[in-house]
Formats: C-alpha cells, structure tokens, sequence
C-alpha cells in the first residue's frame, strides 16, 4: 500500500504559488495501475513523490514496499563514475547481496559493450537510459515505476524492455504513465485520473481511460 497523507505540493512562480495538489488523502492501492492526466496535471511529480525524490511541501508519502525510482528516467546516474561504478553503487543502495553477479546483468542487459567501463560522462542519453534502466530492472522490486517505457533506447532495445516488463508480471506491481493507450492496456488493470487536483481511483481501465479521453 502506498499513502498519502494531507499532501500538498506548489512550486514558486512569479504569478505565486502554482498548486500541482492540494491537501490530498488518497490510498494506491496493490496491482498495475495507470496514472492517467493531462499535461500538467502533475502525472510526473506523484511519481517523484513516491519514489521519494522529490518531496511535497507539507503531508508525507508512506509505504511498506521496495519501490523503484521512475523507469527510462537516468535518475541517480552519476556522470563521472562509470557505467560498472554506477551498477554497483545502485546495487549496494538497494540492497543487492551478490553485486559481482548483479554488475554482470546490468552489463549483458545494457549492451553497451566496453563502454560500460567509461565514464557515463561520454554517454549519449540513449545509452544513461539504457543502464538505468538496466540497473532498475535487475532489481526485485515490489512495485516498479514505469514512466513513457517506450523512451528508452532504440527499437531493439525497447522490445527488449517490454520483454523484460512482461517477465515481471505475477512477480511484481506497475505504476505506469503514458500516452500510448496499447502500452497501457498492456501493462494495466486499472488506473487513477488527475483531474483537477483531484485523484480518482477507477478499478475499471477502459473507463478511466473513457474519462481520461474526454477531459
């Protein structure tokens, strides 16, 4: 289960402070969900909100549950340390026990050959994607944050992703944000809209994605 407790969250403009949510209750409950909004909505700040990198100016985010950081975003992907460094220094984070083994399925994953020895520095974006992506998905996670899946790296490899998504199904839950509507159906079960400020919890996909639709 995760909850929010009375959030609030703003962010400072010269018009004042602009509202993404405002005294907000709201219990996500277990399975795979969509979190359907328009933009701006604020789809993406609930996301760093409960992978806990981004925190709401008063209420709190609590959970009992090993949660990834947001799927196909390069996030705590240092720059100056390598792409075998960054493995192992995520693996070490989140706990992995055999690190060497972890290292080597983040490389295999990855595919970027004897560049996984540079620094990530020299990395195209594509190539940051791929390895946080490779690291998240090497972890046991309880629920994984999936954010535009389809972002990371090229054909190929976004196959690959799916694959290595669909693998997951049974083992673990999604929280999932797109704009493709098969990748959603794919993933999902149900779904919560943004609306407004408002979080509406639909256990009926194809009916939050009706409402979804007609905002």
């Amino acid at each position: 289960m995760i909850k929010l407790d009375n959030i609030t969250k703003y962010y400072p403009s010269p018009l004042g402070e602009q509202y993404i949510f405002k005294n907000i209750d709201f219990v996500i409950p277990r399975g795979n969900i969509a979190i359907l909004g328009a933009n701006g909505a604020g789809k993406s700040t609930l996301f760093r909100m409960i992978a806990g990198s981004e925190y709401p100016n008063s209420g709190k985010v609590t959970t009992n549950l090993h949660i990834s950081w947001p799927v196909a975003l390069a996030t705590g992907i240092h720059p100056q340390m390598t792409g075998s460094e960054n493995a192992r220094f995520i693996g070490r984070v989140n706990g992995v026990k055999n690190l060497n083994e972890f290292e080597e399925k983040v490389k295999k994953f990855a595919e970027l050959g004897p560049k996984f020895h540079l620094p990530v520095k020299s990395y195209s974006s594509g190539m940051r994607s791929r390895l946080a992506f490779a690291c998240c998905i090497s972890i046991d996670f309880d629920v994984y944050l999936i954010d535009e899946v389809t972002a990371v790296g090229d054909v190929k490899f976004k196959s690959k992703v799916k694959n290595a998504l669909r693998g997951k199904l049974g083992e673990a839950n999604f929280i999932m944000v797109s704009h493709n509507m098969k990748e959603i159906r794919e993933f999902c079960e149900s779904a919560i809209v943004i609306d407004n400020m408002q979080l509406t919890y639909y256990a009926d996909l194809e009916e939050a994605i009706s409402f979804y639709q007609s905002l």
